[in-house]
Formats: structure tokens, C-alpha cells, sequence
């Protein structure tokens, strides 16, 4: 398989990913739920990697704790309308 062909696929897998976690899929949304995926990840997989980076970029570590806080707070609204559409 090509790297192009898979990227296409895991694009495809992004774009639905988004979707399902915060109910609405665009190139902004999935940039934002790239990035939140990366560092959750690497946080939970390499923490002193992780600290390593908040300290040297003191900066993009507030940034990332606004999009950590905006990827939560989009999909618990998701689920809040899930469960209303469920209810009515």
C-alpha cells in the first residue's frame, strides 16, 4: 500500500472519528482533534516527554490545555443532544 493511499484512508478515519466525538466533522475540527489525540496520547505513553515540552514551550502548553478543554466541553454537548434526540 502507498503512504498516499493510506493516507487517504486514515483521513477518512480522522474525518468519522471527529464526527462521532464532537457531531460535526471539518479541516478545522480534525486539526484540532489531530493535535488533541497526539498529546493525549504521547502524555499518557511518554509523560517526561510530555513535561519536557510544557516546560521548554510555556506557551503552546496553555494553548494545548484551551484545545484539551474545547475538544471535552464540544463533546459533552455532543452527548447532551445525542441523549435529548434519544429522549424526545
Amino acid at each position: 500500500m502507498s503512504i498516499e493511499t493510506l493516507q487517504e484512508q486514515v483521513d477518512g478515519l480522522m474525518e468519522k472519528y471527529t464526527e462521532l466525538l464532537l457531531g460535526d466533522s471539518n479541516d478545522e475540527l480534525k486539526e484540532k482533534v489531530k493535535l488533541w489525540a497526539m498529546y493525549t496520547h504521547l502524555s499518557k505513553t511518554m509523560p517526561p516527554l510530555a513535561k519536557h515540552w510544557n516546560q521548554t514551550y510555556p506557551e503552546a502548553k496553555d494553548a494545548m490545555k484551551e484545545l484539551v478543554s474545547e475538544i471535552k466541553t464540544l463533546n459533552e454537548e455532543h452527548r447532551k443532544s445525542q441523549e435529548n434526540s434519544k429522549t424526545d
